[in-house]
């Protein structure tokens, strides 16, 4: 076999290797994709058209009365300025009533424990009377399309969903680069593949220069 040859053949091999290993990270990386893609996308589509889909609220409320063991145990940390309300406190409240809150900071006054209790898709409150120890609890559901439309955002979800997000997003990179470099090893049997890939550079462009001022 002459130099050339070899050279040929050295080059059809480092080829079919990238080749296999581009379309192996190429397909893993869109099916560990594929459904959070399809939400992503979905609620992209929702959220661009939130004005004109309209939202029917659901308002439900609870009220109670704390046993006066726990009242003291809240005015006592009232007292110490302590950043969450008590286990047995915040274990009677999922118990009892079915409030969960998951260890949110309350505002503390001379008067109440107020708990802010934003979710994905809506939003509640609780209100502890720290001289009867009267509670008022009020949720706010918007709808799963609210719900699904904060899971895209990241509002109110925690820091496991954000974590979700970021590893979601480079497995999109990682669909992203090696679909690019597997565009590129095909383009010379693909006459379209350069022109179709700048159309999808230069139209959002010029869609930013003319229409947004």
């Amino acid at each position: 076999m002459n130099a050339p040859q070899q050279l040929s053949h050295a080059s059809q091999q480092r080829r079919a290797f990238w080749l296999r290993h581009l379309h192996q990270w190429h397909w893993i990386s869109a099916a560990m994709c594929l459904v959070a893609m399809m939400l992503f996308a979905a609620t992209g589509i929702t959220l661009n058209h939130a004005a004109q889909i309209e939202a029917h609220p659901a308002i439900s409320s609870k009220t109670g009365k704390l046993p006066s063991a726990l009242l003291d145990q809240v005015i006592v940390a009232r007292n110490d300025d302590a950043a969450v309300l008590p286990d047995t406190v915040r274990d009677w409240l999922i118990q009892e009533l079915g409030i969960d809150t998951t260890k949110q900071a309350p505002e503390w006054s001379p008067e109440e424990a107020y708990l802010a209790l934003p979710r994905p898709g809506g939003d509640a409150w609780l209100r502890i009377e720290l001289d009867s120890g009267a509670l008022e609890y009020e949720l706010t559901d918007r709808g799963w399309i609210a719900y699904l439309n904060d899971l895209h955002k990241g509002r109110n979800t925690g820091s496991v969903w954000n974590w979700f997000i970021d590893a979601f997003a480079a497995g999109c990179l990682i669909f992203c680069v090696t679909g690019l470099l597997l565009l590129k090893m095909h383009a010379a049997s693909r006459s379209a593949t350069w022109p179709l890939l700048g159309y999808g550079v230069v139209l959002p462009v010029l869609l930013i220069v003319i229409f947004m001022h």
